[in-house]
C-alpha cells in the first residue's frame, strides 16, 4: 500500500502548489485545491456467486461459492483540485483512501459434496477520479464522480486454506454535495458505487487440492464529513 499513500501525498502537494499559483485567477469560489475527511459513513461489499473447478489427486470437480455482504462503518480521506471551467462549472481531479479493513463476513464453498466455510474482509479501498461539478453559489457545490477504484480482498478458511489476498480493481461512480460552514471549512455528503472487474483466483488448500474460481463483486458507501478548500 506504500505506493497508494505516495500517490495521495504527491497529489496533495501538487494540488496545493497549483492552488497557490492560481489563487489570483480563480473563476469561481470552488476552484482550487481541497482536502477532506469522511468521518461518518456506511459501506457494503457485495460478492457475486461464482463457480470454477477443484483438482485433487488427478481428478477435477466443479465447485461453487457464495458469500454474505460485508457491511459496516466507513471513513476516508481525500485530496484533489477543482479547475474552474467558468463561473458555473468545475472539473476536479481527486484521490480517496478508505484505510483499514471492513467488517468480516462469512463465505461458503462446495465441491464434490463437500461444503467448507470461511471468512473474508476488504481493505485499503482507494480511487482516482474525475469530478465534474456545478456551482450553486459561493457556499454550495454539487458534483459527480467517475474513476478507477481498487482494493484488497482477504479470505481464509480454518482447516481448509490459509489467508489469501486478492487485488481487485474496477470503476467507481459517485455523487456528492458540499456546503460551506465557516470561511473555507465545508461539510460534505457523498455516495459511491463501485464495480469490480472479474478476476481469476487460484487457491491451494491445506490437503493439496487446487481450487480455481473467480473474484467478482460490487460495493457502495455513503459518507459524511468535513473539508477545507484552499
Amino acid at each position: 500500500m506504500k505506493k497508494y499513500y505516495a500517490h495521495l501525498i504527491g497529489l496533495a502537494i501538487s494540488a496545493l502548489s497549483l492552488g497557490n499559483s492560481m489563487a489570483q485567477s480563480s473563476t469561481n469560489a470552488w476552484e482550487g485545491a481541497y482536502g477532506q475527511i469522511g468521518l461518518i459513513g456506511y459501506e457494503s461489499y457485495i460478492p457475486k456467486a461464482s463457480s470454477g473447478t477443484t483438482t485433487y489427486l488427478g481428478n477435477t470437480y466443479s465447485n461453487s461459492s457464495t458469500a454474505n455482504h460485508a457491511n459496516g462503518p466507513a471513513a476516508n480521506i481525500s485530496v484533489g483540485y477543482n479547475f474552474g471551467i467558468n463561473s458555473t462549472y468545475t472539473l476536479g481531479i481527486g484521490a480517496s483512501l478508505y484505510p483499514g479493513h471492513s467488517r468480516s463476513a462469512s463465505s461458503t464453498a462446495s465441491s464434490a459434496g463437500t461444503v467448507s466455510s470461511g471468512v473474508y474482509d476488504v481493505s485499503n479501498v482507494f480511487s482516482f477520479s474525475l469530478l465534474p461539478g456545478y456551482v450553486i453559489d459561493n457556499d454550495r457545490l454539487i458534483y459527480a464522480k467517475i474513476g478507477y477504484a481498487g482494493s484488497n480482498i482477504h479470505a481464509s478458511s480454518a482447516g481448509h486454506y490459509p489467508e489469501q489476498v486478492t487485488h481487485v480493481n474496477g470503476t467507481v461512480y459517485g455523487f456528492g454535495y458540499k456546503q460551506i460552514i465557516s470561511g473555507s471549512i465545508y461539510a460534505f455528503g457523498e455516495g459511491n458505487y463501485a464495480v469490480n472487474r472479474a478476476k481469476p483466483v487460484t487457491v491451494v488448500t491445506d490437503n493439496g487440492a487446487v481450487v480455481n474460481s473467480t473474484a467478482n463483486a460490487t460495493g457502495y458507501d455513503f459518507i459524511f464529513g468535513i473539508g477545507y478548500r484552499f
